[in-house]
């Protein structure tokens, strides 16, 4: 007996030596499996960044909300960075998804849902503000997004609105989008000048969406020149200067509505919102 045992615990070692063998040989096969998945998607990724597919570019919501109450701030706030957080996710998309599907995978795809998750985060900022305030309407308008081909940047939510120019403005006309020259630029009937004195109760929210009318009309020059040439001849009218003039009566109602709180409303305002191309 006393011979037997350390016999056996020979053979025992023998055994853990092997298995230690066997453990030591599979770490260094996964090491090189590993090794192999990261250089293939370090091609991948440099595949991918050398395609280019474009970025998202979305209206900002911000400028067109009206004043927000202190307790519907915290809420609206978390809403704002949610849109942003969501164009970030369709951007990565693009890039994540380049060279699948056909001509209506992006759209389909991508810029589809992202209308939809827009419209549905929209919606609950506008909520949030409807319940101590009035509720903004025509939000809606500003959930559809485009895709920048060219690689432009997206516009982000912005988290406070722009400052306007004074009602002294000469007009109501943003600066042309650089190289709008062959596509033409857009013109406005001027807003500010139209409007009666406006109450100290009223100008934050006048001169608010007083500078929306320019985003608007920067935001069609934008698209007057990254669609030149696409659609037939009502094309400019149907899909730019029909849409802006929506959007300039919704904020041009607010403008008046902002005003007759406390003074008497401005009439006629709604014959402002119609554009012209100038070639």
């Amino acid at each position: 007996m006393s011979r037997a045992l350390p016999k056996y615990n020979k053979r025992r070692v023998v055994v853990i030596g092997g298995a230690s063998a066997m453990v030591l040989s599979a770490a260094v096969i996964a090491g090189s499996a590993l090794a192999g998945e990261t250089s293939k998607s370090s091609g991948q990724n440099a595949t991918t960044k050398a395609a280019s597919p474009g970025t998202v570019n979305c209206p900002a919501v911000a400028p067109s909300l009206p004043a927000i109450p202190a307790s519907a701030k915290a809420e609206v706030d978390r809403n704002l960075a949610l849109l942003n957080t969501q164009i970030a996710e369709a951007n990565k998309r693009l890039v994540d998804t380049v060279g699948q599907g056909g001509a209506n995978f992006v759209q389909n795809a991508i810029l589809g849902p992202l209308k939809d998750k827009r419209v549905a985060t929209i919606n609950r900022i506008a909520t949030a503000i409807g319940r101590t305030a009035a509720k903004p309407v025509g939000l809606d308008s500003l959930a559809p997004c485009a895709l920048n081909a060219a690689g432009g940047g997206a516009a982000a939510t912005p988290s406070a609105p722009q400052a306007s120019t004074p009602a002294s403005a000469p007009a109501n006309t943003a600066a042309p989008a650089a190289g709008s020259g062959a596509a033409g630029t857009i013109s406005c009937p001027d807003v500010a000048s139209r409007l009666p004195a406006i109450p100290a109760s009223a100008k934050a929210e006048v001169d608010r969406n007083l500078a929306l009318l320019n985003t608007q009309i920067n935001e069609a020059n934008t698209r007057l020149v990254n669609t030149v040439g696409q659609g037939g001849p009502n094309f400019v009218q149907n899909a730019i200067l029909g849409p802006l003039a929506d959007k300039r009566v919704a904020t041009i109602d607010r403008i008046a509505i902002s005003i007759g709180r406390t003074a008497a409303k401005p009439q006629g305002l709604g014959t402002l919102a119609t554009c012209t191309l100038n070639k």
